[in-house]
């Protein structure tokens, strides 16, 4: 017991936070190697070293996140090493960490039985289902309910490959941008002041047109691969006969909507209680949530029948993955948020320069692909928080005089977390399930050339309707 104490204080100790100058203004470009070498070996270890990384990605996170943390310890000093650590961990991964468990874990206790074997235009049903789901119960929520049911509709199809990468764009990304439950930058912006229903009525049209885009191109698409396989036109099998459909694990459903009342909850309740571990502040009302989620997690595992789970093929790899490379990507993220947060005073500042020009006006189309481009390739949210502070940081003026300026970087940050697996948390946890269900789902830079074929095109679309002609 006596033990124990040393550790308590030291835990407890008011470290400043960014301690011994670690600022984007002193930061070169160096201190992005770790994060770039943990998405290079994400990219490339599973295309040339696909045994080693299948086996051991763990430890080459660790390597990378060890190499970033132990070239702080020698620049600055130990606090400074433990406060940025304590503070990436604690305020940002644990808390997305437990809402993914909790989702993961409840949604994997409803079971969507049905005998129907999908035809392009029921596939096209259950992706619009998805999409209209994830501005509902999150990105992550919709994504972990609706994708086992759309792969069993599937598990006839030669080729189902073209459907998850779809599902992947549509409910694990563009589908939540139409509240601010749906995505976390939104969810952000909502804590930052921006309206809920400003977030509805702006979001709704660039939602609704890049959903119907998509769902066109991919009806077009998997009306190719259904008549290579069957030689008829769509309509004329019968596979589109309608049949019941059932549902197991309903209970489960209560505490879906219990991770909705909580997310809100955290962002309506203000309480100046709070206690900071090395100088990182936790307010009460995160608190209570984090410790929700838990329970609900613990709850959906002691109500939901092994049956269910077993006939949803449920296991805990896919949450295990996405736990393991997102600790080392909230680690080595830190200097370059920390540089992107400097803006023109920093190593990034050719980038920030390209959102304003020479008047100091904003740059909406810029501030579109930038904040949507880093948003597929960093932390989507810290990235919406970069250029929501960047374009003013007062919500009421990004609502009125900048609305234009607010709604790109919206649209940016929420849709392009679609272009690449680590855009967002669910793509990772969607291609290890399509993986599970043996569908042999594209590497890194597969996924990336068809997200690059497929959504730039209708990402062109959107900024020439919202942010050129309109």
């Amino acid at each position: 017991m006596k033990a124990l104490v040393p550790l308590i204080i030291l835990i407890f100790m008011p470290f400043d936070l960014f301690a011994a100058g670690f600022n984007g203004h002193d930061l070169s470009l160096f201190w992005g190697i770790p994060f770039v070498g943990i998405l290079l070996s994400i990219a490339l270890m599973p295309l040339f070293l696909s045994r080693l990384w299948h086996h051991h990605y763990g430890k080459v996170i660790i390597f990378w996140t060890m190499l970033f943390l132990l070239f702080t310890w020698y620049s600055f000093d130990l606090p400074t090493t433990v406060n940025l650590t304590v503070h990436a961990i604690i305020a940002e991964y644990i808390p997305f960490i437990l809402l993914l468990l909790a989702l993961f874990t409840v949604s994997g206790g409803i079971l969507i039985k049905s005998d129907v074997l999908s035809t392009p235009k029921q596939n096209v049903a259950l992706l619009a289902i998805g999409t209209l789901l994830a501005s509902i119960m999150g990105t992550t929520g919709a994504a972990m309910l609706m994708i086992r049911p759309l792969i069993r509709a599937n598990r006839n199809r030669n080729c189902s490959m073209h459907t998850v990468i779809f599902f992947i764009f549509l409910v694990a990304n563009i589908g939540g941008g139409l509240t601010p439950l749906g995505d976390p930058p939104l969810f952000i912006g909502f804590l930052k002041g921006v309206n809920f229903g400003w977030t509805v009525k702006h979001m709704l049209m660039p939602v609704l047109l890049s959903s119907l885009l998509l769902l066109a191109i991919y009806y077009i698409i998997d009306c190719h691969y259904f008549r290579v396989q069957y030689g008829l036109s769509p309509t004329l099998t019968s596979a589109s006969k309608t049949k019941n459909v059932k549902i197991y694990g309903k209970n489960n459903i209560f505490l879906l909507i219990a991770i909705i009342a909580c997310v809100l909850m955290s962002g309506i309740w203000h309480s100046s209680a709070n206690f900071t571990i090395l100088g990182t502040p936790i307010a009460l009302p995160n608190l209570v949530r984090d410790s929700l989620f838990i329970i609900i997690t613990l709850i959906s595992m002691l109500i939901t029948p092994k049956q269910v789970r077993a006939g949803n093929e449920f296991n805990w790899e896919p949450i295990i993955e996405v736990a393991k490379l997102f600790i080392g990507i909230f680690i080595t993220i830190v200097p370059v948020l920390t540089m992107l947060r400097a803006g023109s005073h920093g190593a990034l500042a050719p980038i920030v320069s390209l959102v304003t020009n020479t008047q100091g006006e904003p740059i909406n189309s810029m501030y579109f692909w930038l904040s949507g481009l880093l948003s597929g390739f960093l932390d989507n949210a810290p990235t919406y928080l970069v250029f929501f502070n960047l374009a003013s940081g007062d919500a009421s003026t990004l609502m009125t005089v900048l609305e234009k300026t607010l709604l790109a970087i919206s649209m940016g940050s929420v849709f392009m977390g679609a272009l690449s697996y680590i855009g967002n948390a669910p793509n990772l946890m969607v291609k290890s399930i399509a993986s599970q269900n043996k569908i042999n789902m594209p590497s890194f830079f597969g996924y990336t050339k068809w997200s690059v074929c497929i959504l730039i095109p209708v990402f062109i679309i959107d900024n020439l309707v919202f942010f050129v002609l309109l």
